[in-house]
């Protein structure tokens, strides 16, 4: 199986999983520190229509006090790859805030820690939809590893554990 097939098939299973998200409220939802700088950045949210789990993402942000856009995509593999995506740190959504790319279900400590030091890479992933995270229902089992995303597209130094 190709890079592609394997991506493609990964993101509609995971794509299914979430699917169950959507009547779940994710982890750390009690925290009610609200950043109201949060707002005057847009996060444009890439997700497929069908996708519960990347919906619940989205409804986090919101509750975080961010402003957020949703563009559903059709071709997610193709966004993914349009912005620079490494196929290891694949998940299923990916998001665009202030100048940045943000994949999979990154905690808003990651998000707050990338806009405030501003570090010259592209982004930041958190590969898969591990259970706890933002979105994903469960408890937390294990460290949110979260990784840069270099200029060239490529999966570079652990940015933050949560």
């Amino acid at each position: 199986m190709n890079n592609k097939t394997l991506f493609i098939v990964l993101f509609f299973v995971l794509a299914g999983i979430g699917v169950v998200g959507l009547t779940v409220i994710p982890s750390g939802s009690s925290d009610s520190r609200l950043t109201s700088h949060n707002n005057d950045i847009v996060a444009t949210v890439y997700k497929s229509p069908t996708c519960g789990c990347c919906g619940v993402y989205v409804s986090y942000l919101k509750r975080k006090d961010y402003n957020v856009k949703t563009e559903n995509i059709q071709d997610m593999v193709a966004i993914k790859q349009k912005l620079g995506i490494p196929f290891e740190l694949g998940s299923c959504h990916t998001m665009k805030i202030g100048g940045y790319v943000v994949e999979g279900h990154i905690p808003e400590e990651a998000v707050q820690k990338l806009l405030a030091e501003k570090p010259d890479i592209k982004g930041i992933g958190l590969s898969g939809m591990p259970a706890g995270s933002p979105g994903m229902p469960g408890p937390k089992t294990e460290d949110f590893v979260i990784y840069e995303i270099n200029h060239e597209g490529t999966k570079g130094d652990i940015f933050m554990t949560i």
